[in-house]
């Protein structure tokens, strides 16, 4: 018996979490050094990457049924929390974190594991969701954390919501008009979003569309995907840790947020394209892992769970990754498990230990047919 529960445990996604991990702290350490810095962020990334596993470990114990009878209360939890983050300092013209002393957390990362638990629970129990007028709850309840996350401001944490939302809406049997429906109205009532929008996040977006040509100063919104497109082609192919630091103009390097949004474009100059393949390698290994998991389970709330999992590690990885070469807006997403923050690491090593509780039980109480779950 404990071999067969040995051979269930997904050793694959374990490393692939582990050296994901190992590449944040070293990547973070990088960008210290190209900013001359204390170097305080990679030490504490190491931290969150130790305790990480931990708590991958500690999230894979609940089975589904705990996991299902907490996910409403969770998410519910969560919202207070995004409320109360108005009651801190603001940082950076944002609210978005709680803070005891020198201890402090990200309510927004957390809100999206809740999410995915309590819409997974919504999603087992109810069949109206297959006709158009049975979508709008989910969405309802999709709009309230991408509203007051919105209003933090964090343009990239809300809209990851929606993708994820997709997803689970696809997997649960949604009618795939009435999705593309719901996408022809989103686009139609974009400018009401865009009302929504800070100045900055504004600006951001019209940058994409604006970039200037090389040689030419960008402008002050233009400044950081111009340095970050600049700083991964100043590690030309193989990156500086084998070919070198091609100048000594610190001025060059100068990147803001290169240790949380644009990790990627750090570990382009050090490891060059063969260190940014690795890395996107690995979250696309990650995420089949999750989506084979997610295909072999029939109880309808963890095969939901999992699947959200996976949409949410692929959306990130796609949109952090596009706008770090300029393909999207710069949102302020962070890459998972690479840049820096431990609300962001703990986050989503809970994400991950969720889907490595669900392969550990194999099926081990579910329903006959997926999504024909009844209420007993």
């Amino acid at each position: 018996m404990r071999n067969i529960f040995q051979s269930k445990i997904p050793w694959g996604i374990i490393f692939a979490v582990a050296i994901l991990l190992v590449l944040g702290v070293a990547a973070i350490a990088r960008a210290e050094a190209l900013a001359d810095s204390a170097g305080r962020y990679w030490r504490q990334q190491a931290i969150f990457a130790c305790i990480s596993i931990f708590v991958m470990t500690v999230a894979a114990v609940p089975n589904q049924r705990i996991l299902r009878r907490a996910s409403y209360p969770l998410l519910i939890l969560t919202l207070v929390t995004l409320l109360c983050v108005y009651a801190f300092p603001a940082v950076n013209n944002a609210r978005r974190w709680i803070r005891f002393g020198p201890i402090g957390f990200q309510p927004s990362e957390f809100c999206k594991i809740a999410f995915i638990l309590a819409m997974a629970n919504y999603l087992s129990f109810c069949e109206n969701y297959r006709r158009f007028r049975g979508l709008l709850p989910p969405f309802a309840i999709t709009f309230v954390p991408m509203l007051l996350i919105l209003k933090e401001p964090d343009l990239g944490t809300s809209l990851i919501f929606l993708p994820v939302l997709f997803v689970m809406l696809f997997t649960a049997g949604a009618n795939r008009r009435d999705l593309a429906l719901i996408v022809v109205i989103g686009i139609a009532v974009s400018p009401l979003v865009w009302s929504q929008m800070s100045r900055e996040q504004r600006s951001r977006v019209a940058a994409l569309l604006d970039q200037p040509p090389p040689g030419v100063r960008p402008s002050d919104d233009a400044y950081q995907l111009h340095q970050g497109k600049r700083v991964r082609a100043l590690g030309g192919l193989w990156g500086s840790w084998i070919e070198g630091e091609p100048t000594d103009d610190a001025t060059a390097y100068r990147l803001p947020e290169s240790h949380t949004d644009f990790i990627l474009c750090v570990v382009g100059e050090r490891w060059g394209i063969p260190g940014v393949a690795l890395t996107l390698g690995l979250f696309a290994f990650l995420t089949s892992r999750l989506v084979l998991i997610a295909q072999q389970t029939k109880e309808p709330f963890a095969r939901l769970t999992v699947s959200g999992v996976a949409a949410l590690f692929a959306a990130e990885t796609i949109v952090n990754a596009g706008m770090t070469v300029g393909l999207l807006p710069v949102t302020g997403l962070a890459l998972p498990f690479l840049s820096y923050g431990g609300s962001n690491a703990l986050a989503h090593a809970a994400a991950v230990g969720l889907a490595i509780g669900v392969a550990l039980r194999s099926n081990a109480d579910v329903a006959d047919d997926p999504f024909s779950y009844a209420v007993k």
